[in-house]
């Protein structure tokens, strides 16, 4: 046996013995368990509305675009898109990628380099320090919603140009950034701010159009915005919203974008159908956030360490990950499922539950979930 491959199977081996070893676990298209762990904050992802639209752009444009945006990948469907989301989210302009993961690495490859410093919160995604990290940027993590220390490093900078990068909703933590604080500081030191408003389309605002536009900065040139079609949308797909210049950078520079296949058609037509859903029904924006209240209240209850949350992501902090872990599974046994983060999605000692609110929950399905939690966590000697 070769010597990499050893090297393969200690490295699982020693995940397994820490506990952090993470394996597929399949789900049948219905089966009766109670979600408490996906991103379809607004229950759109079954939506006959939605999966009509997907099912009419496939018999309309086929299964796949064929090929990169630059080449056949391209379609009015699309631009179409596009022009919708830019006109819902009140931007100049938006440019879809095939995912919101490529969607964040392309916009840091592209706006950053050797000369642009970029500062990034401690609590940012993964797709995010992974851009940063490819970017060829001097780099600056600080410290989580901490304004003063941006404002340091921007201070301490020795490049001529700067980003700020932030979540508008954290995806673990379920906390907003402070994004007026960080403009401010941003503008005042001529750096642009990135901020990736995956979690916050649909939940945050009173009809759902993010943090940015919550805050009134939708309309300023120095922002640029990032986000997903597969959370509130219940398609999948990303998009980059920002000023046609940082547009035609994107398509002429962003390698995410130029060698990677466009987004499939259905996905497309989904996403378009349920941004008009959203824009119909913005009732959907408050039911999330009130039912994401309510699971806090439940884990609350269970005193089991949580948040007031702002969107719709309840962590529940248990800190061991044999703990979390245990958990997560007794709840599926139990017939709800919920999410299970250990590192290095977390730090060490904030292994969590990540429970995520939907629109269309019912007063029954949180009776439901209460029970159920109360039960596992028992089990696993976290009790009330």
């Amino acid at each position: 046996m070769s010597d990499a491959l050893d090297r393969v199977q200690a490295a699982v081996a020693a995940r397994e013995a820490a506990g952090l070893r993470r394996v597929l676990r399949p789900r049948a298209a219905s089966d009766g368990v109670l979600d408490l762990a996906s991103n379809d904050y607004l229950g759109l992802c079954h939506d006959p509305r939605v999966t009509a639209a997907a099912a009419d752009a496939a018999r309309r444009w086929g299964g796949g675009a064929t090929g990169s945006r630059l080449v056949t990948g391209t379609t009015e469907l699309h631009c179409d898109l596009e022009d919708e989301l830019a006109a819902f989210c009140r931007a100049p302009a938006a440019l879809v990628f095939s995912s919101g993961y490529l969607a964040n690495v392309g916009v840091l490859t592209a706006l950053g380099g050797p000369d642009v410093a970029i500062v990034s919160d401690a609590g940012n995604h993964a797709s995010l320090i992974d851009g940063c990290r490819l970017s060829g940027s001097p780099t600056t993590v600080v410290g989580h919603r901490d304004v003063a220390a941006v404002d340091a490093a921007l201070a301490a900078r020795d490049t001529a140009y700067a980003l700020v990068v932030t979540d508008a909703v954290f995806s673990v933590d379920g906390d907003l950034a402070p994004l007026a604080e960080l403009h401010a500081v941003a503008r005042s030191h001529g750096a642009l701010l990135v901020v990736d408003e995956a979690h916050a389309l649909g939940v945050i605002g009173p009809h759902g159009r993010g943090g940015v536009e919550a805050v009134g900065l939708a309309d300023e040139p120095d922002v640029v915005r990032t986000l997903v079609l597969s959370k509130s949308l219940g398609a999948q797909g990303g998009a980059v919203l920002a000023v046609p210049e940082v547009i035609d950078l994107l398509v002429n520079t962003a390698r995410p974008f130029i060698f990677d296949t466009g987004l499939a058609p259905a996905a497309a037509g989904a996403a378009r159908a349920a941004l008009g859903v959203l824009a119909a029904e913005p009732e959907r924006v408050a039911a999330v956030r009130t039912n994401a209240a309510a699971l806090a209240g439940v884990l609350r209850d269970l005193a089991v360490e949580t948040i007031e949350p702002d969107a719709a992501v309840v962590p529940g902090f248990l800190g061991d990950p044999r703990r979390a872990f245990a958990a997560a599974t007794g709840c599926l046994e139990r017939g709800v499922r919920v999410g299970c983060f250990r590192p290095p999605s977390v730090p060490p000692g904030r292994s969590c539950l990540r429970l995520t609110a939907r629109a269309d929950l019912r007063s029954a399905d949180l009776d439901r979930a209460a029970g159920v939690l109360a039960a596992t966590l028992a089990d696993v000697g976290v009790t009330g």
